[in-house]
């Protein structure tokens, strides 16, 4: 499977308040623009991650990676505990 994680552009963005676990409530307007990152799932035994693209770089591939990480809350949540070979195409800068 391969989807397309489209970058967005913030038209605005305000804090709110902040949740009881920590998190900042938010009211925002923001549109997508062209750019995106390509996700590509396979299955497999194991939850791995390569990550390549321009921007790639910037971003470790350890344990502790925000798509690892979603990747395992996904096994958590559902129960199933196949993995997945997950190629990241890193194209939107990190923290932009």
């Amino acid at each position: 499977m391969k989807i397309l994680a489209p970058a967005k552009l913030n038209l605005a963005l305000n804090i709110t308040g902040r949740r009881a676990d920590g998190y900042h409530l938010l009211d925002s307007l923001f549109v997508f623009c062209g750019l995106a990152d390509e996700l590509t799932f396979d299955s497999a035994e194991d939850l791995t991650l390569s990550i390549s693209g321009p921007h790639a770089g910037a971003i470790a591939d350890d344990p502790d990676n925000l798509v690892l990480r979603a990747a395992r809350l996904l096994q958590e949540t559902t129960g199933i505990r196949h993995g997945a070979r997950i190629s990241l195409v890193k194209h939107i800068p990190v923290a932009a």
